[in-house]
């Protein structure tokens, strides 16, 4: 045999060998190696989930107040009675209360509005209303949109268990009042006026009643 013939031979000799070699190596672990990523980690990557620690500020409550302030604590103590009350979800529904209760008085529909008025706040819409149609005026009203929406003041009372949220609002609409012959005497149709009042919400937390009145208004 000649010598080229067995260096070809050793030669492959080696290379079956290195195969095997890194054969026996891929596949197994040695020494610190990351682990392979799950895939909803993978999902995660670049929005970590925010973790909630014990003992930690209450976000939904430091979100909408300050942390020390006697707001603050109202809303804790509010929580403590009833654990599902959510601030963020209040205020969405004060949003839509406030449309909801603000064209009920602009076209004097009272009724659907009432179970949200407190007894003081519905007769005084009611006077409101009466003056209005004793002058023969009529309102056409189109709500625009709230623009602002803010939390201002909570008082809690940890003997009733009787809560008030005050809100203050930002809103537009357009509004015209037309006497008895239609004529515009104020307003506009196409003018859109922005309007701001600060109302107060009340309820006994714990109650089987979940609505919220609105027991008094401040333009």
């Amino acid at each position: 045999m000649n010598s080229p013939l067995i260096q070809l031979l050793v030669l492959a000799g080696i290379a079956v060998f290195l195969i095997l070699r890194l054969k026996n190596v891929l596949g197994t672990r040695e020494g610190f190696e990351q682990p392979p990523v799950p895939k909803q980690a993978n999902d995660r990557l670049g929005r970590p989930d925010l973790e909630v620690i014990e003992g930690g500020p209450d976000l939904d409550i430091t979100d909408h107040v300050d942390e020390d302030s006697e707001a603050a604590k109202a809303l804790s103590g509010m929580k403590r009675i009833e654990p599902s009350f959510n601030v963020a979800d209040f205020l969405q529904g004060a949003r839509g209360a406030y449309e909801m209760i603000v064209m009920g008085y602009e076209t004097g529909d009272l009724s659907a509005i009432q179970p949200f008025l407190s007894e003081d706040v519905y007769e005084s819409f009611i006077d409101g209303v009466a003056a209005r149609e004793d002058q023969g005026l009529t309102i056409e009203a189109e709500f625009i949109g709230v623009r602002e929406l803010k939390l201002v003041d909570v008082t809690f009372d940890e003997e009733t268990n009787e809560a008030e949220l005050n809100i203050r609002f930002v809103a537009e609409l357009t509004s015209t009042v037309r006497d008895q012959g239609g004529d515009i005497v104020e307003g506009s149709p196409t003018n859109v006026k922005r309007q701001k009042d600060t109302w107060s919400f009340a309820r006994t937390m714990g109650a089987d009643d979940p609505n919220w009145l609105l027991v008094s208004t401040d333009a």
